[in-house]
């Protein structure tokens, strides 16, 4: 029997890509979706002076809108028509993913399967419309108002308002069909994409920053080794911990149906170690740095007390980086628990007659389960904090005038590997396909 490795190489050869016609026409479809997406991250909003918005990002640099800047491309530091990127949608899709909990309209609809996770949907959509709205206007005031006499708004006024939320939020939207446009018709999560194409497209900026600092003597040359190896082993490391499993052993009893025997068989619950993805870091980079980006937009005019509150909780302070860890941590065991239920879990399982060895159905197994992703989501949320907290320790101590955070590598390590994953699929279905063809020719010549 081939070995894993070689299974792997033989499903990625060139050979069986050129063979797989919808998976190419899949691949192209997904290419051409995300350079849309990154021509809209560089058409300029109208009303807006690109130049007086540099150079006051310049002097205003760090916050929150390095965090946007980096999930959407550069597009916020432009100001561009995608410049709230696809963050309303995903906000929106938390959100009601947490109100499925709390009402039961929308738990019951989670429940009817497709045609329930349509309606939801539906209504994510809805209010990703509102969050789009709400943001864009929140951006246009803080234009008008942001740098002081810098007059970054050429002409400001209702109808720079108006226009900035209707662009902004047409920008959204725009990148949320697009998204499940690739989900639907392409490889991967759309989504997921968009985001990963704004990160990596940022990659030749800041390989030539680091170059450019160590040329000039602003780094030291075997830093840069360092941080290159440094970053290979996080890689690694991500990708180790992201395909880590808890498999908890269920067996099924054997039944009898007439004269015949069903079950008798066993099989594996899997628990991943990072059940929250990358969401945890996110929220809580976004959650800390919000009152030091609005404390940028007025800071001329802040009490004294306000302006140091501000310095110990800015980017790369000490104070920050244990708020960080901490909000890391919390969000992990809370959006596990949004998204995992041990009780529906274990429910299912009784349903189907599978048991956990020497723990009753029902009750004791989600007891059971809930105990063991507990004990693994402590590893999970220590290995997100670990990550996430080296590169902002690294970027404090060598004082580095850019920062690839581990939330952008988490969330291209993952990306990656979920592609992958999918390409894999649909050349192993592929390959499939084409035995089942050739054994039922055989079986017509015989």
């Amino acid at each position: 029997m081939a070995s894993a490795a070689e299974q792997l190489a033989a499903n990625f050869s060139f050979n069986n890509l050129g063979k797989s016609q919808e998976l190419r026409n899949r691949i192209f479809f997904t290419l051409g979706a995300l350079i849309v997406a990154r021509i809209g991250s560089y058409i300029p909003m109208p009303g807006v002076d690109p130049a007086a918005l540099a150079a006051q990002l310049a002097q205003q640099g760090g916050g929150l809108l390095d965090v946007f800047n980096t999930l959407t491309g550069g597009a916020a530091s432009r100001m561009a028509i995608f410049a709230l990127g696809i963050m309303p949608y995903i906000s929106a899709s938390i959100i009601i993913q947490l109100m499925t909990t709390v009402f039961p309209e929308l738990e019951a609809l989670k429940k009817e399967g497709a045609a329930g996770q349509k309606v939801i949907n539906q209504y994510t959509r809805y209010f990703t419309v509102v969050l789009a709205v709400v943001q864009a206007w929140g951006i246009a005031m803080g234009l008008e108002h942001f740098g002081g006499q810098s007059h970054i708004v050429i002409h400001p006024g209702w109808f720079f308002r108006i226009g900035a939320v209707i662009t902004l939020t047409g920008g959204t939207m725009l990148l949320m069909w697009i998204g499940e446009q690739i989900t639907s018709r392409g490889v991967g999560n759309g989504i997921s994409l968009i985001i990963f194409a704004g990160i990596v497209a940022r990659f030749p900026t800041i390989i030539g920053q680091t170059l450019e600092q160590a040329r000039t003597g602003a780094i030291n040359p075997l830093l840069v080794i360092f941080f290159a190896v440094f970053t290979a082993a996080l890689v690694a490391f991500i990708v180790f911990m992201e395909r880590a499993q808890r498999r908890l052993f269920v067996t099924y009893p054997k039944r009898q149906v007439g004269n015949k025997v069903y079950g008798g068989d066993s099989s594996h619950l899997p628990l991943k170690l990072n059940v929250s993805g990358v969401i945890p870091p996110i929220f809580a980079s976004s959650i800390l740095l919000l009152p030091t980006t609005v404390a940028s937009f007025n800071a001329q005019n802040l009490p004294g007390w306000l302006q140091t509150v501000v310095t110990y909780v800015s980017r790369g302070q000490p104070l920050y980086m244990v708020l960080y860890g901490a909000l890391i941590l919390f969000f992990a065991f809370f959006y596990t628990s949004i998204v995992f239920n041990p009780e529906e879990t274990a429910e299912n399982l009784k349903k189907y007659g599978g048991v956990f060895p020497g723990i009753r159905p029902g009750k004791k197994s989600a007891q059971f389960i809930d105990y063991t992703l507990t004990r693994i989501t402590v590893i999970g949320a220590a290995y997100l904090t670990v990550v996430c907290l080296i590169p902002e320790f690294m970027f404090y101590k060598y004082n580095l005038s850019f920062s690839l955070g581990g939330t952008s590598i988490l969330i291209v390590v993952s990306v990656t590997m979920d592609t992958v994953a999918q390409i894999q699929s649909h050349l192993v279905a592929q390959q499939y396909e084409g035995l089942l063809k050739k054994s039922k020719l055989r079986g017509a010549r015989r």
